[in-house]
Formats: structure tokens, C-alpha cells, sequence
């Protein structure tokens, strides 16, 4: 016999620092006899992407095995789904009244509100397969080829480019490491002069060349030898890795309508965090069209800022919470033993080894998303 009142579904689509957390916190507010939960991920375990550039690098303490782990235990009180597959298309039913989430698969999952949570491609290195399985036979290749290597360049002074170089440090004393940016000062310029100055000579000292405002525009894998675009010869690179060119996962998007991404790909929101003209369609994390730097650590507040207006959305009540924007802030280490922070705040304070070391150098925060996952830290 069908329900008296159907159940509402909110279905969140990625399984990543935004979306995983979205879907837990949403689990522990949403009556389970009223709502369903449906997460939906491409792949069939979470990734915990802060640690990848050291699990990429080394497998000295199998950090693999605690960073990479299932959703089993990701709702509180088994309220919620989890469903795997390749979101392809979203079929909207009419202006604020719900739609279908359509799979490569075929299947259509119902919804009442939705949330865009796909997160980003990442740079090949640390953009990991679909199965546990696979993931940790394609890590175990990228370990290999590090440890052969002779001369590794790595290609793109941001927060990636500027880990791996000291995860490899970190890993091999005596190794030949060259880091290319194509700026005049490592990272960009949302942070200060002093700051990208400081973190320079952090990688300098680590006996690490670095090769500014140039560029390797295509680098190939398995090629010895690389020329830069200003003509610099690096005649005995024999492995070079790029870091650079993450792009936001929304193709399927699009199928919302025109204008619903800009040209970069980000998904347009309002200051609810709402899609505009699509009322009940959200978006989190990386993909969002916002003046910010794409970070997981900004993850938490966009959950506190949708979870409340998906709330309210189901209730047929105005939406609330509004999206502020958050500070800059980065953290980066340069293997486990030191690195270099900065946070907007007052006259903008920078963070050295020993805080470096001590609040991430050490295990990346795996801990505290194990824990955040209903998991053992």
C-alpha cells in the first residue's frame, strides 16, 4: 500500500569533505519516518585528499590504509544510502518541484532537493581510480616511479606541487627535485608577498632547486630530458609530474540549463548557496562560482550555511543562512617535519615548522576525518 505522505529525498551528489559531511550532519537532523538521504558517489570508498601527496610518494607508514576507507559507518543511525555510480544528467520535474538525478547507468534516482557536491579533477598523480583495489595497485605504480627516478620535476608551485616536492624530500634525502612555477613567487597572489617568499626559501633549504615565472606547458611522463618554455634544459629529468590544472567536476550540470556554470565550469550560487531560477538545487565545496580558494577546509561552513537552507527549503520555509565567504587560510607541509601556514586574520600571520608539524605535518588530519566519519581516528 503507498504511503498516506511520501517521503522527501535529499539527494546529495559526491561523497567528498562537502558532500560526505553534508550528508552525515543532514543524518542526525532529518526525521528518517519523514526524509530520505541519498548519497551518491563515484567511487566506491572516500578519499581523504590532504593526504595524498605524501600516500603518492611513500608507503612507509601505509597511510593509505586509514585515508582511503567505505561510508559504512558515514550516517548516524543508518539514516541514509549510499549509491554508486557517474551522475550524468539532472532532470528537473518543473521549477522547485524536485527532479530525477540520472545515472550513466540509466538509473533515475528521485529527489525533493538537491546538492551538487562532485568536487574537482585533480592532477594525475593524486586522482585516484574508482575501487579500493585499484586505487592502492595505481598508488603503488606512482611509488614506484618516484623511487626510480633519478631527477624528478614537478610542474606547478601551488599547495600540490609544493607537498609533493617536500613529501619527496621527505622520503629520499639525496634525490635530485626540481619545482617550475609559471609565477614570479610560488602559490598565487591571494596571499601576500611574504608569505610565498617564506614558503620558497622553506623548499630551498630543503635542497630542492626551484625554477620561477616558467613553465613545462605539456609535460609527458617517461620522457628523460625536458626543455622549460623560456629554453632552460633539464637534460637528466627523468620523471616529471604535474601538479597543476585541477578543474571542478561539472559537466552533468549543465543538463540544468544554460548559465548554470560559468566558463571555468563553476556552478553559479546565490548567497543561500541555492543555484539561481532552481529552487532546492544547492552546491558545495570546490565547484561553487565563489571568490574564493578551493579548499577542504572551507567544507565545514558550506554545510553549516546548506544544511540549514535544505532544512528549510523542505519545511516550505524562507531560506535563511547566508554564505559570508570564509578566511584565507593554508597550511602547507613540507614532509613530516615542518612547512609553513598562513591565516588572514589581523595583519595576516604566518605559521612555521613546529605548528606546521604539529597540526598537520604529522598525519595530514586523517584522525580527525576518520573521526568526522563516524570512524575510529
Amino acid at each position: 500500500m503507498a504511503e498516506k505522505f511520501p517521503k522527501k529525498t535529499v539527494v546529495i551528489v559526491g561523497g567528498g569533505a562537502a558532500g560526505g559531511g553534508l550528508a552525515r550532519d543532514l543524518s542526525k537532523k532529518l526525521d528518517a519516518s519523514l526524509y530520505n538521504i541519498v548519497l551518491v558517489n563515484d567511487r566506491t570508498f572516500y578519499v581523504h585528499l590532504i593526504a595524498m601527496a605524501r600516500i603518492a610518494v611513500s608507503g612507509e607508514d601505509k597511510l593509505e590504509d586509514k585515508a582511503l576507507f567505505g561510508f559504512d559507518k558515514l550516517f548516524y543511525n543508518g539514516n541514509g544510502t549510499v549509491k554508486i555510480g557517474k551522475a550524468v544528467a539532472i532532470a528537473e520535474a518543473g521549477v522547485g518541484k524536485g527532479g530525477e538525478l540520472v545515472l550513466e547507468d540509466g538509473e533515475r534516482i528521485p529527489y525533493t532537493s538537491l546538492v551538487l557536491a562532485t568536487g574537482s579533477t585533480w592532477p594525475s598523480i593524486i586522482q585516484l581510480p574508482g575501487t579500493e583495489s585499484e586505487a592502492k595497485t595505481y598508488i603503488n605504480s606512482w611509488r614506484s616511479k618516484v623511487e626510480k627516478a633519478q631527477h624528478v620535476v614537478v610542474v606547478g608551485g601551488g599547495a600540490v606541487g609544493i607537498e609533493l616536492v617536500g613529501e619527496i624530500r621527505e622520503a629520499y634525502p639525496k634525490k635530485k627535485i626540481t619545482l617550475i612555477h609559471s609565477q614570479d613567487l610560488l602559490l598565487n597572489s591571494v596571499y601576500p608577498d611574504k608569505y610565498r617568499k617564506d614558503i620558497e626559501r622553506r623548499v630551498r633549504i630543503r635542497n630542492i632547486d626551484v625554477i620561477l615565472g616558467d613553465a613545462i606547458e605539456n609535460p609527458v611522463e617517461g620522457v628523460t630530458g625536458v626543455t622549460t618554455k623560456n629554453g632552460k634544459s633539464i637534460p637528466d629529468a627523468d620523471l616529471v609530474i604535474q601538479a597543476f590544472g585541477s578543474k571542478p567536476n561539472t559537466e552533468f550540470v549543465k543538463s540544468l540549463g544554460d548559465g548554470v556554470v560559468n566558463e571555468h565550469g563553476f556552478v553559479k550560487v546565490n548567497e543561500f548557496l541555492e543555484v539561481p531560477g532552481h529552487p532546492g538545487v544547492f552546491a558545495v565545496g570546490d565547484i561553487i562560482d565563489w571568490k574564493e580558494q578551493k579548499q577542504a577546509a572551507k567544507a565545514n561552513t558550506h554545510i553549516k550555511v546548506v544544511a540549514a537552507n535544505v532544512l528549510s527549503f523542505l519545511q516550505g520555509k524562507p531560506l535563511k543562512q547566508k554564505y559570508k565567504g570564509s578566511a584565507e587560510m593554508i597550511l602547507i607541509p613540507l614532509g613530516k617535519s615542518g612547512g609553513a601556514g598562513y591565516l588572514s586574520i589581523l595583519w595576516g600571520i604566518i605559521l612555521g615548522d613546529w605548528l606546521s608539524r604539529t597540526m598537520k605535518g604529522k598525519d595530514l588530519f586523517v584522525s580527525m576525518a576518520r573521526t568526522q566519519r563516524g570512524l575510529q581516528g
